[in-house]
């Protein structure tokens, strides 16, 4: 398994993107160079699939032109959510089980576009 090395603090780090990688699943999905960094750093892949995948399989969440993506975790549990922006939640999915290394983190989605909020 690999060590996962991320840590919050760099998220900041990222403003604007050089770079917009194609998601593999939903390939009119992309994703910048700071959420590929959550996804390497943080062995989290999936959580860019649920993301990208609810787009595609939940018409409520596809409706929101500009949507918070929430990953709380605590005792290895998660709870991911997605609102509107303005608080409103359209989404809630348990995570039975998850290793990510952060207590939470925030992705927005917009423009087809998985985002850090720094890099918006």
């Amino acid at each position: 398994m690999a060590l996962k090395t991320l840590k919050a603090d760099d998220l900041d780090n990222f403003t604007g993107s050089e770079n917009w990688y194609r998601h593999g699943l939903v390939r009119g999905v992309t994703f910048t160079d700071g959420a590929r960094h959550v996804a390497d750093e943080g062995g989290a892949y999936w959580l860019l699939d649920e993301i990208a995948l609810a787009q595609k399989f939940n018409p409520a969440v596809k409706r929101e032109p500009f949507q918070v993506w929430k990953l709380t975790v605590s005792d290895r549990k998660g709870t991911l959510t997605c609102d509107d922006g303005n608080g409103n939640i359209v989404l809630t999915k348990r995570i039975p089980f998850t290793d990510f290394p952060l207590a939470e983190i925030k992705l927005y989605f917009t423009d087809n576009v998985i985002l850090l909020p720094s890099e918006y």
